[in-house]
């Protein structure tokens, strides 16, 4: 069920959001609604992998965040939505990354991460 089958009018951004929040959260339930059947992820460390495959390797590695803070979240065209955050591993070293997800129809159909490099204080 999309958000919008759901009686939700969520923006692109909005629906990103909660996705990221679903994400910290470990809400499963949340981040299958939001994510497409059909969903694309790709990352330095992930070659164009489907949702379930994304939905066993990437999403559940949220504990080895100390935090995680969405810093910018904008809007590009009908259909893309640019965010920029940035985390603390538990292990230490604090960085930034950028994400461009694809929404359509109220669901996320792809999601492409860059890795930033670290933080320098000050």
């Amino acid at each position: 069920m999309t958000t919008e089958e759901a009686g939700m009018s969520l923006s692109n951004a909005e629906i990103v959001r909660a996705a990221f929040d679903a994400y910290r959260e470990q809400d499963r339930a949340a981040a299958d609604r939001l994510l497409a059947e059909d969903l694309v992820f790709t990352s330095p460390q992930d070659d164009h992998i489907d949702k379930a495959a994304y939905l066993e390797r990437c999403f559940p590695t949220a504990d080895r965040f100390a935090f995680q803070e969405l810093l910018a979240v904008a809007e590009t065209g009908a259909e893309g939505v640019f965010i920029l955050y940035e985390y603390e591993l538990r292990t230490g070293g604090r960085h930034r990354n950028t994400e461009y997800h694809t929404v359509r129809d109220g669901r996320i159909v792809e999601i492409q991460v860059f890795f930033g490099g670290a933080v320098r204080a000050g």
